[in-house]
This record gives structure tokens, C-alpha cells and sequence, in this order.
């Protein structure tokens, strides 16, 4: 299963020739590859797997989704992460 992340950019920067990026992903900040979405800019939100900005998305969409991902962790806490079963 792959899961991609939204974080909102803060910095963007050239490093080895690349277009790079710091990414805050509700307080933890990361440094992102942001090749694929060259037209990003800060302040804007993107959707980050594996250390690449693969797409851009509306902040809505990113409050969105991070709601979705702390409901899922919150109910694992509650019931572990196998439901449950031994």
C-alpha cells in the first residue's frame, strides 16, 4: 500500500540542481523534492510520497484529508492496528 501525505511548502530552494523544498507536515518539517509540481509555490500544499511532491492540492483538501488520517490513527489506538485480532 502506498500513502502519500499533504504538508504545506514553507521554503523552496535548488540543491544539486534540483528544485527542493521544506515541508511542514503539522510540525514535523522535511525536506521534499519538488520536481514534479514546478509550479508550486510557498504557502501552497502538496501531497508528498516517499520524499516527492507528487501533486499539488488545495489547502481544503489537505485539511481534509490530515482529518481522515487522524481519525484512522485515533481508531488503531483504540482497537490496535490488526482490529483487535489475535
Amino acid at each position: 500500500m502506498c500513502l502519500g501525505v499533504p504538508g504545506r511548502v514553507n521554503e523552496i530552494y535548488e540543491a544539486n540542481g534540483l528544485k527542493m523544498g521544506k515541508v511542514d507536515f503539522g510540525g514535523v518539517k522535511r525536506e521534499v523534492c519538488l520536481e514534479y509540481v514546478p509550479e508550486i509555490e510557498i504557502g501552497e500544499y502538496v501531497i508528498v510520497h516517499v520524499g516527492f511532491a507528487i501533486n499539488q492540492m488545495s489547502e481544503e483538501e489537505a485539511e481534509e484529508t490530515l482529518d481522515l488520517l487522524r481519525q484512522i490513527i485515533s481508531i488503531e489506538d483504540e482497537i490496535g492496528p490488526e482490529g483487535g485480532v489475535a
